[in-house]
Parts: structure tokens; sequence; C-alpha cells
């Protein structure tokens, strides 16, 4: 390949095609040299020394390149593992702003920086041969996007899915799509959302990552996918034109899906993984960051650089303290919704983000630059407030203006009240009426509150009435790994049942939990495949498993709990009154009750062993307004919470003697649009909503 390149622009950084060419930029303050690795069709590398510097980004332009092209990075610095240095040009390394990747990581001794014979020198054995590829694609013609859903935070309902396993065995997409971008943009996926009623799916890691070597020896792999290598590129192994042998094809088939779903009305937001790289800890493979500027993308220990700051647990931190770090995760945002059309973000182990200086602080620069950025501030943001830091790891209700949290206050005490723990009320109807304790001191309002019961880390809906304690043994760690803190109940039986008093009583404590988790004020987060009793077989930690344990078995499908939950989800989107956007001010706007009709008391609510109320919500004395600036009215609810083992009669002294009816009964769903008159009763461990008279 006859290559010339003659130097270029600095920005943007990665490689664009322009002018009949290509301009390609890298950032590396410690080379020396860096050069250009371009592949052909048969592998054959062809390198071109980067020409142009400023300011320690290394750039040129080379014409005739073109969409397809496949090249990597070599890095000529110094190796110097004590001082944080780990320049080693026999290493070829991906484009941290790669538009998409071809290939995978094969970890041979070649993947890594240094000699495996002795680690303190580099490694001499060229790595192009077990490491991927980076992929020039076409530009997108922003344009074409189309309009948004635009949904607002208060009046979204969030569908958390994986991308494979939506449609790996989905009967009704084809083949050749399932598991796939085209796949979850098909009409047949598409539909069982509109079904539904959610307003946004939450993808599990959709950047390009690599599985981790120690899983591949024991035939299993990184399904969850939080092991990311490149944060501009979807991962290829989801798309249907890579398979089809479309390199690079990837890019607009995640553009197409994003498409297709807001047609639907459906938002799409990320999971994303900006606290660790796949690279690992000193022990890693050199794929990208590594060996481009080892301590500009990551915290090494003050004390002693050759090791890494690790507040993620997988062994490296990324340095958010450093600008060229910063840029590249605010320019990895900004892509996905200015290039990809997607509508918010979900930030893994959040915290890690904002320690710029090690602890966590609301006025870190990540913060700052989100609030400022013009196309950021204006997507949904949600935290996952927890990591590994030292002191500070559990962080819900500190995120700035702007954020929404992952609630784990609300998982953990609608988990534990439903089986029967004492204690709980004052704190169940905090979280019911959006958890105004972690959010309201800083003037945030109900819908910072993303309110779960499940999610994919953890049991399955089903799994979480169905067993005591995990069964990960699949995982072949002999069951250590994955949570014991379940707060789960087996109804009785361990495992799967054919008893149909258990079964019959794990079907109301599912509708029970998902009544509360729809009822309550804040979003509420839907693990996907809950709504029709998806089973894990009681794997708590199913990262690993990319097989049936983990993929939809649409053969399985309870339609009547399908139905139950899209009952409920069309409620909450006819009743504005219990998804207001702020916390009232006026006492009569949600009051409380006994079941004998009297005003909840201070020795009430001190009362363990209570386990009954009534939250009653009115739907004229605060409103918000909709996009006409006109009052958004309701009728007066009431949400009826029974999490005794019997039947409980409630007294509707409050709806002034005027009949009510019946929305939902997670007991007895066949009672909605009864009308009931003075009183109700509700059935054992059982939630009722009421439209009042």
């Amino acid at each position: 390949m006859d290559v010339r390149a003659r130097p270029g622009r600095p920005f943007p950084l990665g490689m664009v095609l322009r002018d009949g060419g290509a301009n390609v930029a890298v950032y590396s303050t410690v080379a020396e040299s860096v050069e250009l690795c371009l592949f052909d069709e048969n592998g054959a590398e062809t390198r071109v020394v980067l020409p142009g510097r400023d300011d320690g980004i290394w750039h040129a332009f080379v014409p005739g390149l073109a969409a397809g092209q496949q090249y990597g990075f070599r890095v000529h610095s110094p190796w110097d593992p004590g001082t944080g240095l780990r320049g080693n040009p026999n290493k070829l390394l991906l484009d941290p702003y790669a538009r998409a990747i071809s290939g995978e990581v094969t970890f041979a001794a070649a993947a890594y920086g240094y000699d495996a014979a002795d680690p303190g020198r580099p490694s001499a054995l060229d790595s192009a041969g077990v490491m991927p590829r980076s992929v020039l694609v076409e530009p997108f013609d922003r344009r074409a996007l189309g309009p948004r859903p635009g949904h607002h935070r208060s009046d979204s309902v969030i569908y958390e899915i994986h991308v494979k396993g939506f449609t790996a065995r989905h009967p009704g997409v084809p083949p050749e799509l399932r598991g796939t971008y085209a796949g979850l943009a098909h009409p047949a996926a598409v539909n069982h959302l509109r079904r539904l009623g959610v307003t946004a799916v939450e993808l599990l890691p959709v950047h390009h990552h690599v599985s981790e070597p120690f899983l591949a020896g024991r035939g299993l792999t990184n399904y969850w996918g939080y092991n990311t290598i490149g944060y501009l590129a979807p991962h290829a192994e989801y798309s249907a034109a890579v398979r089809a042998g479309r390199v690079g094809g990837q890019a607009a088939e995640f553009r197409d899906m994003v498409a297709a779903l807001h047609e639907a009305g459906i938002e799409v937001i990320l999971d994303v993984v900006y606290n660790h790289t796949a690279e690992g800890d000193a022990n890693g493979p050199t794929i990208s960051f590594r060996g481009l500027d080892n301590a500009t993308y990551y915290r090494l220990d003050p004390q002693d650089p050759a090791r890494y700051v690790d507040t993620s647990g997988c062994g490296n931190a990324l340095n958010v303290g450093d600008p060229t770090c910063l840029r590249l995760i605010m320019d990895s945002l900004r892509y996905w919704v200015t290039e990809m059309g997607v509508d918010g973000f979900r930030f893994d182990l959040a915290p890690s983000l904002a320690r710029q200086d090690g602890s966590f602080s609301r006025l870190a620069a990540f913060f700052d630059l989100v609030w400022q950025d013009p196309v950021i501030a204006q997507v949904k943001l949600i935290a996952e407030p927890w990591d590994v830091g030292q002191g500070d790891s559990y962080d819900v209700g500190r995120f700035p203006p702007g954020w929404s949290e992952w609630n784990g206050r609300f998982r953990d005490t609608v988990r534990d009240l439903w089986r029967s723990h004492d204690g709980l009320l004052p704190d169940l109807a905090t979280r019911l009426a959006g958890s105004s304790d972690l959010y309201g001191p800083r003037r945030r309002g109900p819908d910072a509150s993303i309110n779960l019961v499940t999610v994919h880390d953890g049991f399955t809906l089903t799994d979480l009435v169905s067993y005591d304690g995990k069964h990960n043994e699949a995982n072949t760690e002999h069951n250590r790994d994955g949570t014991d803190d379940n707060r789960s109940w087996n109804c009785g039986f361990e495992g799967a049942s054919t008893d149909p008093v258990v079964t019959a009583l794990r079907d109301r404590q599912r509708r029970a939990m998902l009544s509360t988790l729809l009822l309550a004020r804040g979003v509420p987060l839907l693990l996907g495949g809950d709504e029709f009793g998806r089973t894990q077989d009681g794997n708590n930690n199913a990262y690993c498993q990319d097989n049936p344990i983990t993929w939809f078995d649409w053969s399985t499908v309870d339609e009547s709990l399908c139905d139950f939950t899209a009952a409920l989800i069309a409620l909450r989107h006819a009743h504005p009154a219990l998804r207001r956007r702020g916390y009232p001010v006026d006492p009569e706007a949600m009051r409380w009750f006994r079941p004998d009709g009297v005003a909840m008391t201070g020795a009430d609510w001190a009362d363990p062993a209570n386990k009954t109320i009534a939250m009653v919500v009115s739907g004229t004395l605060e409103a918000d307004l909709d996009d006409d600036g006109m009052p958004m009215l309701d009728d007066d609810l009431a949400v009826l919470i029974n999490a005794w083992w019997e039947p409980v009669t409630f007294q509707l002294g409050w709806a002034n003697g005027a009949p009510s009816v019946i929305e939902s009964d997670s007991y007895d769903p066949s009672r909605s649009g009864t009308k009931v008159d003075g009183s109700v009763v509700l059935g054992p461990r059982s939630v009722v909503l009421l439209r009042c008279g």
C-alpha cells in the first residue's frame, strides 16, 4: 500500500473522512513518535508516521482512504512502569475515538505490554495478530435523525434489557437478526414494548467491550459488557451487518435501531462504563489507553505509579482529574447524542466520575462539564450512586441538579415489606411519596428517584419470590460469587414449584411488587422480562452467562402477568397525580390513613408491627402544567397497601361518602372497574389503586 501523509488537523480526535481522504488525530504527551497502521483486506500492515503535532495531539491527513479501512496505532514512548510509563511500539493500539471496531482480543502473550518472564521489561512480541482493529466509518447526516420522543423524566417508564438477550430466542424476529440491533428494531420486538407502554429502553452496555481471560478459560464470557474498550463504537457482536460481513456496519445499524424505536415513541438510554476500561490492572493487556498515555487516562497510585487506583473493583479507574480523559468522556457522550440519536445515559458506578481528588465531590469537574454542555445537560442523566471507593462509596441523594439516581433505598424497603419485615411503614411512605428525604433538601424533585425492585444485577422478580438463596453454580465459582443480601422469600419452597398454593402466592407477590413500583412517585425502572415471569433459575450474578439462562424465553410468557403490568403502566400514564414533578406543599395534597379511615398518628407510624396504610393523593390541590401551560388535573387517588398475610377491610371515610372505583387490585385483578362504597376489602399481601368519587 503506497501511502503518503501530510500534517492534518488536531481536531476532531480519531479518524474521520474529509476532502478525498481521512484526517487522523490521537493524543499522547509521552510519545516520541506515533505510527498509523493501515491494514488491507489480507491483513498486511502499512505504517505511516504521523507528521503533525500540536499540544500532545499527533495528526495527519491521509489521501485516498475510504470507509471500511481498518487501522491502529503504534506509539514510540518510554517504558518505565515505576514512573507510570508503559510505552511499547510492539503493541498495536486501538483508537480511543474509533467509531467501529473489528475483531477480538486474543489473550496470548503478545497481548501484554510486559515480558511474561520479566514483568519489569517490555515485551518484544508483536501484538497485531491478537488485537482488534479500529474501523473508519461513513459520517452521518445529523439532520436525518428526525424528532425525538422527548418524554419528561416524570412521565417516563424505563425498561432495562440486554440487546442480545431480548431477541436471541424471539420467534417473531428472523433468525439472522436475533440478538442484534436490527433485531431490537424489528416490529416483533418493538410491538412488545408498545404493548407494555414503556417510554424508554435502558440498554446494558453497547460500547465495544471485551471479555476477561479468566472467563474464557472456564468457557464463559462477559455477557453484561461492563468491560469497555471503545467509547464511541457500538459493540460489533450485536450487529447483523457485521455478521453478514460488512465491516464497520454496526454504526449505521445502531443508528437505524434508535430511529425505529423513536418512531414508536420509545427513547434509548445507554448504560455506560466510564469508571474503568478492559485493560484491567498492571497485569492486564495493552489494548489502547495504557500504551497511548498511561498516566493521562488512568489514576495511578501516587505512592507507587506502577499500580492503579481502583474504585471499580475491575483493576483500574479512569483519570477524571485529567482534562484529556474528561474530554474523551464528554466527546463520547456528545457523539452518542448528536450522531447516534440516544436520549440519555445511566452511569455505572457513577461516584467514580466525581473522584478527581480521591473523594466524591458534587463540585467535581465532570459535573461542571455536564451542567454547562448545551447537548448533554438536556438529556436524561442517571447515576448508579455507589462504587467501591473508600469511605463514601454509597452516595444516594448526593448527586447535583439535573441527575436522577437508582434508588437503592426504595428497592430494599419494598423487598423487605413484601417479605413481612417489621418497622418499615415510615420509610415505605417516604419512598411511595418520591423520597423527599433524599432529594428534597437539594431542591430536586421526585423524578430524581429512579425507583427499582429488580435490575440485571441480582434476582429477577420471579426468582425474588422463588429462592431464599442464590444458585450461581453455573458461574463455576462454587456459588461464592454474587451477593447474599437478596432480601428474597421463596414463599415456602426453594426453586420452581408446581404446588398451586405456592405458585398462587408467588403470583400475588409479583403483582404486589409491580404495583408498588409502578404506583409510587418517582421514575419506575422495570427489569425486562419481569412482566412475564422470566427466571434465571436463581442465578443472581449472571454476568457471564451468554446462553438461555439470561436470554428471554418467549415460549413461557405469562400473558396474565404481562397484561397486569401493561394495565398498571397505562394507569400511570393516565393519572398525572401519580407522577407529579414536585413534592406536595399543601398538607392536604397527600394524606395518610389507617384502615379504619382515621388519619395516621405518631403512634401508628411508630408501631413496628403496622403493615397497612392508605396514601390518598389529591388530583386538584396541586397540579403540574402541561406543554400548553394548563394544569394537569386528575381525580383523587388512593393507594392502599396490605402487607399483612390476612385480609384487611379499609374504610373510605376520606372519600366523603362518594363511591370509588377499583382501578387495580394485585390480589384479584378481575376486580378492576368495580365500584365500592364506604369500604373495600384488601386480600392478603396486596395493593389496590382506587379512583375516588
